[in-house]
């Protein structure tokens, strides 16, 4: 009977999912800092017989820029592997037929160009980091309470996030401040949906069981994923906390110091 716990579920494997941002790499000043090992352990993937996707919540460059700058660090990386919550929040607005007020990071704007903005019937917000002013969040909120049928679009919903400089709030936490304010649930594009996760495996060909997350956030990489069905390893790097080992409600099918040591066991699992 095939081995369903980790690392045992390694040898039955057929595609990895990688968070970016604290497993990749820490963001900060210039294109930021590659995590020791983690050049490596992409190339090790690379060259192995499994499926490689990256996915991210990363909300404050298009994917393009996104991209260029982790080649610059190092790293064999293409668009079309990454899936980020833009380009997704992009399909579901023209899909319902929705005018966005945008409350975003300027350098990831160019992604909505395509979608029609007057006389807003929704709200989308990202990662915005200093846009995310008293004046720019009181007129998302404005928006929102001024429409019959309130509708909150929210690019991840994640608390917080490394940086070379150290821990910085994310979206989530003025996606809630706008939740309680309205009196409405946003709609979360991005991790830890389960949407969000089945179009990675969907691009895959793969079933939920064959394809493992690594990621450094517990809830929205690790929690994310097993609610869809993946297995679920967290890395001792970027914003992972000693706590999270003892999570009430989200426990990890393992828990590795990098990416690095992951990918070994992966690859020494599966006779590499």
């Amino acid at each position: 009977m095939a081995d369903t716990g980790w690392p045992g579920c390694s040898k039955s494997l057929k595609g990895v999912v990688l968070d970016m941002c604290g497993v990749l790499y820490d963001s900060g000043e210039g294109d930021g800092v590659a995590i020791p090992g983690s050049i490596e352990a992409v190339e090790k993937l690379k060259a192995s017989d499994l499926q490689l996707r990256f996915c991210t919540n990363e909300t404050q460059a298009t994917r393009e820029k996104f991209v260029a700058k982790l080649q610059r660090l190092g790293f064999d990386i293409s668009v079309s592997e990454v899936f980020s919550p833009a380009p997704a929040a992009v399909a579901v607005l023209k899909e319902k037929g929705l005018r966005p007020h945008l409350l975003v990071y300027d350098g990831v704007l160019p992604e909505f160009d395509s979608v029609d903005k007057t006389d807003p019937n929704c709200v989308v917000i990202g990662d915005a980091a200093e846009n995310f002013s008293y004046q720019n969040v009181n007129e998302a909120f404005r928006v929102l309470i001024g429409l019959e049928k309130p509708l909150l679009f929210s690019l991840g919903q994640g608390r917080y996030y490394k940086e070379t400089g150290g821990l910085k709030l994310d979206v989530g936490v003025y996606m809630k401040a706008l939740e309680y304010a309205c009196d409405l649930e946003a709609e979360v594009i991005g991790k830890p949906s389960s949407m969000f996760f089945q179009s990675v495996l969907n691009d895959m060909g793969l079933h939920p069981h064959e394809a493992l997350m690594i990621g450094d956030d517990l809830v929205n990489d690790v929690g994310g994923a097993q609610r869809c069905g993946m297995k679920g390893v967290q890395v001792r790097t970027g914003k992972y906390r000693p706590t999270d080992e003892r999570h009430p409600t989200v426990t990890a099918d393992g828990t590795v110091d990098n990416l690095a040591q992951a990918v070994d066991v992966i690859l020494s699992q599966r006779g590499h």
